[in-house]
C-alpha cells in the first residue's frame, strides 16, 4: 500500500508478497467472468527491447522480454507499468492476444510494430481485425527525455520528430531586460535551456497505423501516471518508491480458434 492506496500488482521491495497475491487475486476476481476460474497470469522479467515471446502453455520459467502472444484460452499475458505503456492487443477474428510493454526504448526498437507481424506469422492475423487498447502511462504533458532519445526516433522513423515538444525555461532577467541580450550575453547568463518532452501515446499509435491496425480500433486511455499519481502509480513522479499496475489479456476458456 502507498498513500493510502491499495491493489498494487507488482513484487517490488516497498511491497509485502502476500500482499501483492492477495491483490492479484482480487484483481483477476474482477477480470475474469463468475462461471470462470482465473487461469494461469503469464507475466515477464520485463526488459526494454523488442523481444516477443509465443505462449501456448503456462511457462515453467519466467520468460525475459518485452511482449507475449498467445491464442491458448485460458491463459493470461500481463505486462506491468508505472508510467510506461501497456499495449494491448485482440484478433476478433483469429482468437488470439498479444500483450506489450512500451517504454521510450522498447517504441523505438518498435515492440508494437513486431507484436502485430508476431500475430501474424504465428496466427494468420489481419491488421483489419485487430483492436488495439494503449493503457495508462506517463503522457507527453510530463514525459521529459534527453536529447539523445529524440536523435533515436528521428533516426528510426520519419515522424520521429513530430512525436516531441520544446518548452523553454524561463529567465525573469531576460524576459525584463531583453536588450542586454541581442548580441551578447553578460557573465552568468545562459541561453534558456530547452526541455523536451515525448508523446509515448502518438508514438505507439503511429506504430499500430503503420502496421495498418484501422485508427477507429485504436483505444488509448486519457490518463496520465505522473500526472494523477493519486490513482495511478508513477515512477518517476513517486522518485521510484511505488507500486505496479497491470494490464491483462486473454481468450475466455472454452472458445477455441
Amino acid at each position: 500500500m502507498y498513500g493510502g492506496r491499495a491493489l498494487n500488482l507488482g513484487f517490488t521491495q516497498h511491497d509485502s508478497k502476500a500482499a501483492v497475491t492477495r491483490n492479484r487475486e482480487r484483481f483477476l476476481a474482477k477480470l475474469v467472468p463468475d462461471h470462470e476460474s482465473p487461469g494461469p497470469l503469464v507475466t515477464l522479467r520485463q526488459v526494454h527491447s523488442d523481444i516477443v515471446h509465443r505462449v501456448d502453455r503456462e511457462p515453467e520459467q519466467t520468460l525475459t522480454g518485452n511482449g507475449a502472444i498467445t491464442d491458448a484460452p485460458g491463459l493470461l499475458l500481463a505486462i506491468q507499468t508505472a508510467d510506461c505503456l501497456p499495449v494491448l492487443l485482440v484478433d476478433v477474428e483469429r482468437r488470439a492476444v498479444g500483450a506489450f510493454h512500451a517504454g521510450w526504448r522498447g517504441t523505438a526498437q518498435r515492440i508494437v510494430e513486431k507484436g502485430v507481424g508476431e500475430m501474424q506469422r504465428w496466427f494468420g492475423s489481419r491488421a483489419r481485425d485487430l483492436k488495439a487498447a494503449i493503457g495508462p502511462g506517463i503522457h507527453g504533458c510530463c514525459y521529459e527525455v534527453g536529447e539523445e532519445v529524440r536523435e533515436q526516433f528521428e533516426s528510426q522513423f520519419e515522424y520521429g520528430g513530430s512525436l516531441f515538444r520544446e518548452v523553454k525555461d524561463s529567465d525573469p532577467v531576460r524576459e525584463k531586460y531583453p536588450s542586454l541580450f541581442l548580441s551578447a550575453r553578460s557573465p552568468g547568463h545562459s541561453r534558456p535551456t530547452i526541455r523536451l518532452f515525448l508523446d509515448l501515446v502518438e508514438a505507439n499509435r503511429r506504430q499500430l497505423l503503420d502496421s495498418a491496425v484501422l485508427g477507429k480500433n485504436i483505444e488509448r486511455l486519457p490518463l496520465c501516471t505522473s500526472c494523477r499519481s493519486d490513482l495511478l502509480f508513477s515512477y518517476r513522479k513517486e522518485k521510484g518508491v511505488t507500486g505496479r499496475l497491470m494490464g491483462v489479456v486473454g481468450i475466455a476458456q472454452g472458445i477455441r480458434a
